[in-house]
């Protein structure tokens, strides 16, 4: 659901969502539940959603680059990007700091990125890309202070599609078809 306190109209929101080149999202928590299973060696997997992976593909349709930005360095998100053919910026402590050299890498502008996370930790950076003229979301289950400071609050939550939601919010606003 759009959140209530954006103050941009419809046609607003509509040029924000043509500039899109890229969509950069944090993985716990929006690209899973935020639940880590650990056996006694340590981690041992994380839960995925699939349509999540179709979001990718249909964003990959219009044009439009999908990377992850995450704190965490691990084996199972370097595995699943790969087989989304994203790219991944992982271990980045300070996503906010290292977003700079980020859009360089990826050739392109702030104006022209949209951001999904859910922590506090993605606070900086989504309110770097809301202000830069990009679009922001958070999963229904994010924390409090995120929810309130993005676009849309999807209606499910991390690792339930909550991706693919925001996915199809930026293509019904650019005018892309099924």
């Amino acid at each position: 659901m759009v959140n209530a306190s954006s103050s941009l109209n419809a046609e607003e929101y509509k040029s924000r969502a043509s500039r899109i080149v890229t969509v950069f999202t944090d993985c716990d928590g929006v690209l899973t539940d935020g639940g880590v299973y650990y056996d006694s060696k340590g981690e041992a997997m994380l839960r995925f959603h699939r349509r999540d992976g179709m979001g990718v593909e249909r964003l990959r349709s219009q044009g439009i680059e999908v990377a992850i930005i995450t704190r965490e360095a691990s084996a199972i998100v370097e595995q699943r990007a790969a087989k989304l053919q994203i790219r991944l910026f992982s271990g980045v402590r300070d996503k906010r700091a290292a977003f700079p050299s980020i859009l360089k890498e990826m050739n392109t502008q702030p104006d022209a990125c949209a951001y999904v996370g859910d922590d506090v930790n993605d606070l900086e950076l989504l309110s770097h890309v809301l202000s830069a003229g990009g679009l922001t979301a958070a999963p229904s289950d994010a924390a409090t202070e995120v929810r309130q400071c993005v676009h849309l609050v999807t209606e499910t939550g991390g690792g339930h599609g909550a991706f693919r939601e925001f996915c199809e919010w930026i293509l019904h606003l650019r005018g892309a078809s099924i």
